[in-house]
């Protein structure tokens, strides 16, 4: 029982002000008296409190309600469901024992529940790596109604729990496509300039319809303008090529640029099953990784999701060659290859850029690296000293080598796509839906 006992701060109030009465006694010996009636009525009281919590054997239940998985980069919520069973109110101190992935030490919660009341409690917490997270005890400090000492409960709740990629990310734009909302993400509309040759059906013309696909005998029997409409292609392959090398460990509000490109790679290929497209993914270092052929059953995208939740960064320079040789033997239908990477200079683009031009060659290949974030509030500062000029000029270099590679990949026929790696998804999926309406695969 001494273990699970602990004198709450009230106590030592309490115990303080006895005890100046006890010196105040000295020199005023008619307060002795009273010092001594309020040392033993503190004991009695203290002796109740113990009584009143520690004669029940299980008189608190609590219980954490862990989600199956949890999303990388997001918000997961976690709930703890408490009971209280005394035939009393009670006050609590929650702490949970959180994985050390968090570093969190001081989450304490604290709350009161009346006898026989239930209470749900909710709190989020944001995983930044991709793993297993081991989850230890609930601790609940219970005291009563005077407040002096406090009953620890332990409650052995050990559950290890995998954090996945971004599928919550992944739902969001997949019920906003649903509902046909995914302007409120920021995917843009785009107006079909192309067209496949397969026929859909003859309809009436809508303003923004191209002109030259109208259909002159059927305006005439109808007398109202018609035009001939064409099936959106479908069962084409993209691909998502994710750059394992060292650049891509460097991270960006929690996340390392692989961890963006991982959750970018879920959502678009989610997003290419819904346009009835085929899905594959590359992963690749200074070796090939994993490689998951194009495919377009819903089963495909948890094939997907368990290998990207597997992926390692590796510390070497990633091998183009061998992903070029890899690609041009495995994947012999055109298709969208979505490159992410991140190059940080124009000479290190130039030693990749034979292989990518040879990938450009037969296929679609747009190549996706990140700004660097970091740089803009260096560029958006005014320099006060000689120091501040170089750095600024230093990160004005930096940020124009960026768009120059743009500019370089551009004039090979290469599609470029420079982002923030906050915005990796939107822009990634908004490039991805420019190309279906150019019907540029």
């Amino acid at each position: 029982m001494l273990k699970r006992l602990y004198l709450k701060g009230r106590f030592f109030i309490a115990v303080g002000i006895i005890t100046a009465l006890f010196l105040f006694a000295f020199p005023f010996p008619s307060l002795f008296p009273i010092a001594r009636l309020a040392f033993f009525l503190l004991i009695l009281l203290s002796v109740f409190d113990i009584y009143a919590l520690f004669r029940l054997k299980d008189p608190l239940f609590a219980r954490r309600l862990l989600p199956e998985r949890l999303s990388n980069g997001n918000a997961n919520d976690i709930s703890i469901y408490l009971e209280n069973r005394y035939p009393f109110s009670i006050r609590l101190e929650l702490i949970d024992e959180l994985p050390f992935q968090f570093q969190k030490r001081d989450l304490l919660y604290r709350t009161s529940l009346r006898s026989a009341e239930t209470k749900e409690i909710i709190y989020q917490l944001r995983p930044v790596k991709r793993g297993e997270y081991d989850f230890g005890a609930l601790n609940l400090f219970a005291s009563g109604r005077l407040g002096l000492v406090q009953r620890r409960f332990r409650f052995e709740q050990e559950e290890t729990v995998k954090v996945y990629p971004s599928f919550l990310q992944m739902r969001r734009f997949e019920l906003l496509a649903i509902s046909n909302r995914l302007q409120e993400a920021g995917i843009k509309k785009v107006r079909r300039l192309g067209n496949s040759m397969e026929f859909e059906q003859v309809r009436n013309y809508v303003i923004g319809d191209d002109p030259r696909f109208i259909n002159w005998k059927a305006t005439a029997r109808k007398g109202d303008i018609m035009l001939n409409a064409f099936q959106e292609e479908r069962s084409q392959q993209v691909y998502s090529l994710i750059d394992k090398g060292r650049g891509m460990q460097m991270p960006f509000e929690g996340l390392s640029l692989m961890d963006y490109a991982i959750n970018a790679s879920l959502v678009l290929a989610n997003t290419a099953l819904l346009k009835g497209d085929k899905a594959g993914l590359v992963t690749f270092s200074n070796k090939m990784g994993n490689m998951v052929q194009a495919g377009k059953q819903r089963s495909h995208l948890n094939t997907i999701l368990e290998v990207l939740y597997n992926q390692r960064t590796q510390y070497l320079e990633s091998n183009y060659e061998l992903l070029y040789a890899t690609l041009r033997r495995k994947v012999t239908q055109r298709s969208l290859l979505v490159l992410f990477t991140n190059f940080e200079s124009l000479s290190g683009m130039k030693r990749q850029l034979p292989y990518l031009k040879g990938l450009a060659k037969y296929h679609l290949l747009l190549t996706v690296f990140f700004e660097n974030t970091e740089l803009k509030e260096v560029l958006d500062s005014y320099p006060a000293d000689t120091e501040s000029i170089y750095l600024k000029t230093t990160a004005e270099k930096f940020a124009y080598e960026k768009r120059l590679i743009v500019k370089e990949l551009n004039l090979h026929g290469i599609q470029a796509l420079l982002t923030p790696p906050a915005d990796l998804t939107i822009n990634t999926i908004n490039k991805y839906l420019e190309f279906k309406a150019r019907s540029l695969l």
